[in-house]
């Protein structure tokens, strides 16, 4: 129900003033927002503000990703499915999401939907604000404008394309609110206190930012993957074309060969994406599409969640740790003779505790070894098996098995049979492929998600394995996550998910 502002209410709105936007992000939807300045709508006006703020996006923004991303994401897409138990049964955040049982009130879904709403404001500082500074401020150039708002865009489109997968329909802030005064409030009162948008609008919006992004996005610098280009607006579109909302799996298989033919390459050992030596580790490998980097000096503490780092094994290794390597996922692997991508995604060490194995022999996630690796984004490997899934989907069997081997041949393992590549079997290779591909890098809940086998897969390996949580069954509508309760509570415009 609509908020009714009385005198009082805008007696106080009035009284605030020139509240900092920084300290109180305009997604925040809280009254620290508002604004009273008859000066000026916006703290910036020159490319230097620009350019500052582009370069937040990489060094503070995407570095920011650890906790309300990476790690919250792994859990969500991992141990909701196969791949994963939650690692530390002690946390009752990450049981409730592999036992599918979240409530409103969980903190890291809360945590989670004010941060990607706060990534989302930070994009529109830039989009919003650049075309104007440029007309006043003749430093910034065209080439400039097109290229920092096309990052921009990238960002507030991979955030929302996130949040859509969590919630569906989620509140689509494209504008930054104007000053409020006694005169606008009615006007403004749902920019600041937004609904959710129907998920198909919020695609919309997501894709017409991309075909904008990926014509004027920076190209493709091999030595920088930390970049949100050309290549990273195809992967995204892609992505997008892959769900139901707005499924076209010509339009996936195009901007896959697009970006296949942008000059990405396997790298030779599938380890390597992932490696390390007594000096630094890899970052920037050539089939790496979209990571967040570190160096050692300045590294993430994102590794001590999964296992240890490598440069200093005793830091931070005295708790038990989350997103565990489930039996059903090393069995996958076993059962392919998999030994290359089974030793890259899993390892074995000793520790102090013994929950999901021996502590002797202790099975931890592998993707994060050490301070100095990448957070890897997007990858062609991805694309390649994503290729393949449009494919199995247009009918074209030969054409997807020929992707899945490609990406076989890597691992050194055969060739599909003929039995795994028929018109009924072909969808089935696929998926297979990319679990044991994309292990740990956020995929196997969504890729069955899409194809209706979450709730299958999801009982199946439960019945089999006395070490996961009892779960709720998946349904239609707790696929979704709950809205969190404070987000409801801060912003009256706000609707809850059915079934929570």
């Amino acid at each position: 129900m609509k908020k009714i502002f009385n005198v009082l209410a805008i007696s106080s709105i009035l009284m605030l003033s020139a509240c900092n936007l920084d300290l109180y992000p305009v997604t925040s939807y809280n009254e620290g927002n508002v604004e009273v300045n008859s000066k000026s709508e916006s703290q910036y006006s020159s490319r230097a503000d620009m350019e500052g703020l582009r370069n937040s996006l990489y060094n503070s923004w995407m570095k920011d990703i650890q906790e309300k991303d990476a790690l919250d994401w792994l859990v969500y897409t991992e141990c909701r499915a196969d791949n994963a138990y939650c690692g530390n049964p002690t946390t009752n955040e990450i049981v409730e999401v592999e036992s599918n049982k979240i409530s409103p009130d969980n903190y890291n879904i809360a945590r989670d939907w004010d941060w990607y709403l706060e990534q989302v404001s930070n994009a529109n500082q830039i989009i919003c604000n650049i075309e104007g500074i440029a007309q006043n401020d003749k430093s910034l150039t065209e080439k400039e404008v097109a290229q920092w708002k096309s990052e921009a865009l990238i960002w507030r489109a991979y955030i929302l394309y996130k949040m859509s997968m969590l919630w569906g329909d989620v509140p689509m802030v494209t504008v930054i609110p104007p000053a409020i005064t006694a005169e606008n409030i009615e006007e403004v009162y749902s920019e600041y206190y937004p609904s959710r948008q129907p998920i198909a609008d919020v695609y919309t919006q997501i894709i017409s930012d991309l075909e904008y992004a990926k014509d004027n996005a920076p190209d493709v610098d091999s030595s920088n993957k930390m970049l949100m280009s050309k290549a990273v607006a195809r992967v995204l579109l892609a992505r997008l074309y892959a769900e139901k909302t707005c499924q076209d799996w010509n339009k996936v298989a195009q901007y896959c060969q697009e970006v296949e033919d942008m000059g990405f390459e396997l790298c030779d050992n599938y380890g390597d994406l992932w490696a390390y030596d007594d000096t630094d580790a890899n970052r920037n490998t050539k089939e790496s599409i979209l990571e967040v980097t570190w160096s050692r000096s300045n590294g993430n503490w994102l590794f001590m969640m999964f296992h240890r780092n490598a440069y200093d094994p005793n830091d931070s290794f005295t708790w038990i740790k989350w997103v565990t390597p489930s039996r059903d996922l090393i069995k996958a692997y076993e059962k392919e003779g998999d030994t290359e991508r089974l030793n890259a995604s899993v390892i074995y060490d000793e520790c102090s505790w013994s929950n999901y194995y021996p502590a002797e022999a202790y099975a931890f996630m592998h993707k994060l070894p050490t301070n100095a690796s990448s957070w890897i984004l997007m990858r062609l490997g991805e694309v390649y098996l994503l290729h393949a899934e449009a494919l199995a989907m247009l009918g074209d069997a030969e054409g997807a098995a020929g992707y899945v081997n490609k990406i076989r041949e890597r691992a050194g393992l055969s060739e599909l049979k003929a039995g795994d590549k028929t018109s009924d079997t072909i969808l089935a290779s696929v998926l297979h492929e990319r679990r044991l591909e994309l292990a740990f890098e956020g995929f196997r809940f969504y890729d069955l998600v899409r194809h209706d086998m979450a709730a299958d897969v999801c009982a199946n390996v439960v019945k089999n394995d006395s070490h996961w949580f009892a779960r709720n069954a998946i349904t239609s509508q707790n696929i979704l996550m709950p809205v969190p309760l404070t987000a409801i509570e801060n912003n009256p415009s706000l609707t809850q998910n059915e079934g929570y």
